[in-house]
């Protein structure tokens, strides 16, 4: 194909690349994947023809959706063969993206670990209905269901994760308050400001993808959560120093050993206290921890 003939194609791809990765990333929650998915897009998109294409834009989202749920249905295997809890892979991003609320939350760790519980067609559905507005009939078409089907998908995808988000949306001042008193908690070793700032039910998440020590399973309740805490720093050869930044739109600490990046940390918060700490440790997906990723809903 000449390049004249591929120039229109990709003058689309490239105007509408930074919404077709931040489909393909809320759909499967590793920056890795999405890029694999926006390639495979890609190639099908140059063999389009686009004199029969009325809107690129939905052609292209279309595309990027059907990649994504063959994706999707791939990395099932893998993530049920994965050591310890798989946590999505964390993208830095630029401030304003927190100021996007509906952009910010639908990035946040917390959505995307309840949308690892849909199953692939339930989790597209809501992705484009939910979160970016895509009308029923393009889903359909996306998704190979009648309309009718659709409709009843986006209500069970929608009531399933209702009951499992929090319950109000969180500023990101209040975020980055409860973020503040757990950093100051950690550098100093107070134990007490570190359990004021835990919620009773908190739950800790650690991703070390078996490749860093991490606990194999969820560790529930304040005072486990603070003894794991200030046990592990008590046990850390060299010196740990913790950075605020944004991450997936919202507040969150780089966590740096020695200098190096050691992980990501992530937090829900409700009620001015900490429920959720997501820390990825997995050395593959701190990639995108140090290099803002463009995302948008547009």
């Amino acid at each position: 194909m000449s390049d004249d003939a591929t120039a229109p194609a990709t003058e689309a791809f490239i105007a509408h690349r930074n919404l077709l990765f931040t489909v393909a990333y809320e759909m499967l929650g590793s920056a890795a994947d999405a890029e694999d998915v926006l390639q495979e897009t890609w190639l099908r998109w140059v063999g389009v023809d686009l004199a029969q294409v009325r809107d690129r834009r939905a052609y292209l989202v279309r595309i990027t959706t059907r990649q994504a749920l063959n994706r999707l249905r791939t990395v099932k295997r893998r993530k049920e063969a994965y050591v310890g809890p798989w946590l999505p892979e964390p993208l830095l991003t630029a401030p304003d993206v927190a100021e996007d609320v509906e952009l910010a939350e639908s990035l946040s760790m917390a959505l995307l670990l309840v949308l690892e519980t849909l199953s692939p067609t339930e989790r597209a559905v809501f992705v484009l209905r939910e979160v970016f507005d895509v009308g029923y009939d393009e889903i359909a078409a996306a998704v190979d269901k009648s309309p009718a089907a659709v409709r009843q998908i986006a209500h069970r995808a929608r009531r399933h994760v209702d009951a499992r988000r929090p319950r109000r949306m969180v500023s990101p001042n209040e975020t980055r308050a409860a973020l503040e008193s757990f950093q100051r908690a950690i550098e100093t070793g107070d134990p007490q400001t570190l359990l004021d700032v835990l919620a009773p039910e908190v739950v800790l998440m650690s991703d070390g993808g078996g490749i860093k020590h991490a606990a194999l399973r969820p560790v529930t309740g304040a005072g486990k959560v603070a003894r794991m805490f200030a046990g592990g720093i008590g046990k850390l050869q060299g010196t740990l120093t913790t950075e605020p930044t944004v991450v997936n739109g919202n507040p969150a600490l780089l966590v740096h050993l020695d200098g190096g990046l050691d992980g990501v940390l992530a937090v829900r918060v409700e009620d001015a206290r900490i429920t959720g700490l997501y820390y990825v440790r997995n050395p593959e997906k701190l990639s995108r921890a140090e290099a803002e990723t463009p995302l948008t809903l547009r």
